[in-house]
């Protein structure tokens, strides 16, 4: 819990004894009443943390939803394993899919490396509409090695919890899930819920804070995000011209 009286940014960002060799005198004042703002959102990020953690009960999940693990079948409750709370990602991979999508994958990608640290605390499925001899393969194409994969049968949960379009197509929908098993009792304990209604304008929907490392990184960068450019699943080597 934040405590209810905290130093001010800006005299936390005075303390900060960093300097870096030539910069100017215009550059560090413009760094420190940066370095407050970003004090200012470490502390808001916990403050959306706090009032997250303190949601009561949701909805109790009563479906019967039957999923295909590359380990055998499954149904919800043992998507768990031993944890008593459970991460699900819903993966743009229907059967309708030529391909996975590329930004669910990228977020995977980066998940893939975490999901033994994360297993230590919660259990973490990502589900998807494909069959999962389809979805192990594209694991092993991918090289993932930790995360633990699911087929949802016959589409139930990912209606129920929005990884299927809303407008009764076809299509998927990237979905990111956190239930609870308190006393037998699986719920429903909170979901993204940022996307087309709430964007800003000249931004594409995202979550705050965003799950995916590799936006992270590049709102450090000049260059940003941008708005022209996502990842792929494949990246052409360029060719180089040889002469003689």
């Amino acid at each position: 819990m934040i405590p209810s009286t905290l130093v001010p940014a800006t005299e936390l960002a005075r303390r900060n004894p960093m300097r870096f060799p030539n910069e100017s005198e215009a550059y560090r004042l413009a760094r420190q009443a940066l370095l407050a703002e970003e004090i200012e959102l470490r502390r808001h990020i916990e403050r959306v943390a706090e009032q997250r953690r303190a949601l009561p009960p949701g909805g109790e999940v009563t479906g019967n939803y039957r999923f295909a693990g590359e380990q055998g079948p499954a149904d919800f409750a043992g998507l768990f394993g031993d944890k008593q709370t459970l991460v699900v990602y819903s993966w743009m991979f229907g059967p309708q899919r030529a391909r996975p999508c590329p930004m669910c994958t990228s977020l995977l990608s980066a998940w893939d490396g975490e999901a033994r640290d994360m297993e230590q605390r919660i259990a973490l499925a990502v589900v998807a509409r494909s069959p999962i001899e389809r979805l192990s393969a594209f694991k092993r194409e991918r090289g993932w090695r930790q995360l633990r994969l699911y087929s949802d049968l016959d589409g139930a949960y990912s209606r129920d919890y929005f990884g299927m379009a809303s407008d009764g197509s076809d299509g998927d929908q990237a979905g990111f899930n956190v239930f609870t098993r308190r006393g037998g009792v699986i719920r429903h304990f909170w979901s993204g819920e940022m996307g087309f209604e709430s964007a800003d304008p000249g931004q594409d929907p995202r979550g705050a804070p965003d799950l995916m490392p590799l936006w992270t990184v590049l709102d450090c960068t000049p260059e940003g995000r941008g708005t022209d450019w996502y990842p792929r699943l494949d990246y052409q080597e360029p060719t180089h011209a040889t002469t003689g």
